[in-house]
């Protein structure tokens, strides 16, 4: 009895059960339907919501604008310029979910000191998530072309660096031959937008150019040329004409080709095609539309968006060419100005008259004394006691002893011809320096009939006639004399 009842009672509380678990099955379908419908729906917006972690690296050389470029982009005035590695952003709001989220712009200083940063930018894990940006600066057109080649190297190598997985490297280099040949100009459909390829169209793709996508790093490239209303100015002061920028315009056309990279000329100054900037950059990162076509008419608001240019377009710059050819090197062509060297002169004050003419004196004052053009001989003459030379010595004494001021035309000749035989008598043959033995008599200068016994002759009636000249009179009878008988 009692085994059996407690059967009955097991099998009834079962039963009761299973009826309940049938009963309330419904209920629980109408649950797990309404969880999966808001699990969905979460998954779904967070799939909406704008990704974060977009980067944009920005090369360019020193003084092209870089800072200021992202600084308008990020719409602030006041910044510091650092060094090295510098962190902007700018904010990117969509208004169909309204949400927003920042943009990283990391600005690469112009020294290649610093290119190793770039690590710290672009990062393996965020290769997929960047675009580089590289400034050239319009004010200095000369080195466009070496600019842009050298940081795009310096991008190459970095990428090198990272050791990018080869499917996932393949990939993003597909990703970007893809958008290239993909891309459709706006303005075909209705309102500006573009007309939706149909899927026999996006299956076929029309093939690269020989010169296109020569060199791909796997992430979006843009040129951006700064300061373009310097264009004005190099017509002005360099003479640049219209062949000379379209020349410019063509090997930057070249080079985006090469890289598939978008070509866009702005002005801070202005405010010339920042927002076109603006507008693509988030294009190419966040997928919004972009409905801007190409400009390519005003020479210094020119757009170009990849895989809109081509040869042929390029091509048509070539038209305008007169003096320059297709095939001119660039360096050739576009060639740095000299550097005109401003020269501070400095400036002199002169000195009081007073002051110079009192400088002067005592300039004068430490001066020897002069005698006929020639400086006074101080230094005595000792006498030797030979017959020889005891008629030079006393002329020599007698011309010494003549006054230095108002002296006679007899003086003067006296003391060159004293000086003559002064040097006659210092100079003797080979093998007798000093010539003391020598004759006066006997030795004549090259060239001269006179010898220097007739010029000892002359001297000595020189000299005689100015000592005559210094004694009373002895001829002169005095007046008493006469007087006397």
């Amino acid at each position: 009895m009692a085994t059996s009842g407690r059967s009955a009672l097991l099998s009834s509380t079962s039963t009761g059960a299973k009826s309940a678990l049938d009963n309330s099955n419904p209920e629980e379908d109408d649950g797990q339907d309404l969880w999966s419908t808001i699990l969905s729906e979460v998954s779904t917006h967070s799939r909406s919501k704008l990704p974060s972690g977009k980067n944009v690296l920005v090369m360019g050389e020193v003084g092209s604008g870089k800072t200021t470029l992202v600084a308008k982009l990020q719409g602030i005035e006041e910044y510091m310029k650092g060094r090295g590695l510098e962190y902007l952003y700018f904010s990117v709001h969509d208004d169909d979910i309204d949400d927003h989220t920042r943009c990283n712009a990391w600005v690469l200083d112009g020294d290649l000191y610093h290119k190793g940063l770039q690590g710290v930018a672009v990062p393996v894990d965020a290769i997929s998530n960047t675009l580089l940006l590289i400034t050239v600066d319009m004010s200095r057109p000369w080195n466009a072309l070496d600019s842009l080649q050298k940081w795009a190297a310096v991008a190459r190598e970095h990428i090198d660096k990272l050791r990018v997985a080869p499917e996932m490297l393949r990939e993003l280099e597909h990703r970007l031959v893809k958008q290239f040949q993909e891309y459709t100009e706006p303005g075909s459909g209705e309102d500006g937008t573009p007309q939706r390829r149909s899927e026999e169209e996006e299956s076929v793709l029309l093939p690269l150019g020989d010169n296109t996508l020569t060199h791909n790093l796997g992430i979006p490239v843009v040129v951006v040329c700064t300061k373009c209303d310097a264009i004005s100015t190099l017509e002005k002061e360099h003479d640049y004409r219209d062949e000379h920028l379209d020349f410019i315009q063509s090997h930057i056309r070249h080079f985006c080709l090469q890289y598939g990279a978008s070509l866009v000329y702005t002005s801070v100054k202005e405010m010339k095609n920042l927002d076109i900037l603006y507008k693509y950059l988030v294009h190419r990162l966040y997928g919004f539309p972009f409905h801007c076509p190409a400009q390519v008419v005003e020479r210094d608001a020119v757009f170009i968006p990849s895989g809109w240019d081509n040869e042929k377009k390029i091509a048509i710059l070539h038209e305008n060419f007169q003096t320059v050819k297709t095939d001119d090197h660039f360096e050739d062509v576009i060639v740095k100005p000299p550097v005109r060297k401003i020269v501070h002169e400095k400036e002199i004050q002169a000195e009081d008259d007073q002051v110079f003419l009192v400088k002067l004196q005592s300039l004068l004052a430490k001066q020897p004394a002069v005698t006929a053009g020639r400086p006074v001989d101080t230094t005595s003459r000792a006498p030797t006691g030979s017959p020889r030379t005891s008629n030079r010595s006393a002329a020599a004494n007698v011309a010494n002893t003549m006054p230095q001021s108002g002296q006679t035309s007899e003086g003067v000749l006296a003391n060159f011809f004293n000086s003559l035989l002064t040097k006659k008598a210092g100079t003797g043959g080979p093998g007798t320096p000093g010539g003391g033995n020598n004759t006066p008599g006997t030795v004549r200068k090259s060239g001269s009939k006179l010898g220097l016994s007739d010029v000892q002759a002359e001297l000595d009636r020189i000299s005689s006639r100015e000592t005559d000249s210094d004694l009373p009179n002895a001829n002169e009878t005095p007046a008493t004399d006469g007087q006397e008988t």
